[in-house]
């Protein structure tokens, strides 16, 4: 499995229209080329370095095997030396295996259960 950090308004309109095509905070899949992706491990790195000013975001577990486009793990910059994952191209929702409300608490990011066994339907807490 993979992962995205998400904006909630970005995974709604992802419902509406059968993708996602955000590749980052404020970029899209057009303007950047690819989707960022994160490993477990890498997660919460990446949620301190560009989401540090919000308290609450979502994340998608993927499930590689049904995404349809390329993935590459590749640096996401120049002089990165840490490989990440990349999908070149739109993020099928059918490819989500999850969707978890991510909170900060006072000591960080609250990681949530990876487990699938406790698992909510991918839409059912945000479907607004």
């Amino acid at each position: 499995m993979i992962w995205h950090i998400a904006l909630h308004a970005d995974w709604l309109h992802a419902q509406r229209v059968g993708e996602y095509l955000m590749s980052t905070r404020g970029m899209t899949l057009d303007e950047v080329g690819y989707i960022h992706c994160s490993t477990p491990e890498q997660i919460e790195g990446v949620a301190e370095r560009f989401y540090d000013d919000l308290d609450k975001l979502l994340l998608l577990e993927i499930d590689p095997d049904r995404v349809g486009s390329t993935i590459i793990e590749e640096p996401p910059a120049p002089g990165v030396e840490e490989l990440f994952p990349h999908i070149y191209g739109p993020l099928p929702i059918d490819a989500v295996r999850s969707v978890r409300q991510w909170t900060r608490g006072e000591t960080g990011w609250l990681l949530p259960d990876q487990g699938p066994e406790n698992t909510p339907e991918v839409s059912a807490p945000f479907s607004e």
